[in-house]
């Protein structure tokens, strides 16, 4: 394993973090701090318990997915479009590297950042409301699975975009809506029971449900289906992105 190759692409990767410091890390946890404001303070004044916890410490599992699943799709996508569309990808294939060392540098690297601000985000939090978690090795288990998954599909939408409106597309119109929809500012036990079983088919209710379970011991499904439907994510991921390094989809175009 040419591990100097895999540390230059990753420290690189984290760098550029660092120059785009204000889109990377202040902008999220800006807009995680008027979430807060808005449904924290302004609408969860007005609303009763759920499950026996405070409105406002129930939204921060979920606004804390809510920037980890965007922002591991965001990082890990841009990290590999770019060099498809700049023309160094050529440079990164013709190196000593293997597919396998190639993913594992950029995915890395984008669910490090997504974690580390899902970190920050969780102390932001704890500014605002006060926060127990029941469950910290589950919590940090789930926050690494949802990195990871999410990092790979990131990963996968930047070989398959080829040009930036299609890098936007599927976080714009798909995983932002069904985060939103996944039960990250409510319970869904509190829609109607149709609604409720079409929420069953939003993947992103697993996700949400098993995190918020590490937080305050309460889940809208099953904890062993949770961690289930993540395993079943960053297997599926894991998978295509193997497809596409043995097929050579996309890389080099």
């Amino acid at each position: 394993m040419n591990l100097p190759a895999m540390r230059a692409i990753y420290l690189f990767e984290m760098a550029r973090t660092r120059r785009t410091l204000l889109q990377s890390i202040v902008s999220p946890v800006i807009s995680t701090s008027l979430y807060f404001v808005v449904f924290g303070a302004a609408i969860g004044s007005r609303i009763d318990e759920i499950d026996g916890v405070s409105y406002g410490a129930f939204i921060v599992p979920g606004l804390i997915m809510l920037s980890i699943l965007t922002q591991s799709v965001a990082n890990a996508s841009f990290g590999i479009f770019f060099p498809r569309f700049t023309g160094t990808i050529y440079e990164l294939l013709s190196a000593p590297l293997s597919y396998l060392e190639i993913a594992a540098s950029y995915v890395g690297a984008a669910a490090t950042k997504s974690i580390f601000l899902g970190l920050i985000i969780l102390a932001t939090a704890a500014l605002f409301v006060p926060l127990r978690i029941e469950h910290p090795f589950w919590m940090l288990l789930f926050l690494l699975l949802t990195a990871l998954s999410f990092s790979l599909l990131g990963f996968i939408i930047g070989i398959w975009a080829d040009n930036f409106e299609k890098l936007q597309l599927v976080p714009m119109l798909i995983i932002t809506p069904l985060t939103f929809l996944g039960g990250s500012f409510y319970s869904i036990g509190m829609l109607p029971p149709i609604w409720q079983t079409i929420s069953l088919f939003n993947p992103v209710v697993y996700l949400v449900s098993g995190f918020r379970w590490s937080f305050h011991g309460v889940a809208d499904v099953s904890v062993a289906v949770s961690l289930a439907m993540t395993l079943a994510f960053l297997a599926i991921f894991l998978a295509i992105v193997a497809w596409i390094f043995r097929t050579g989809y996309r890389l080099k175009s």
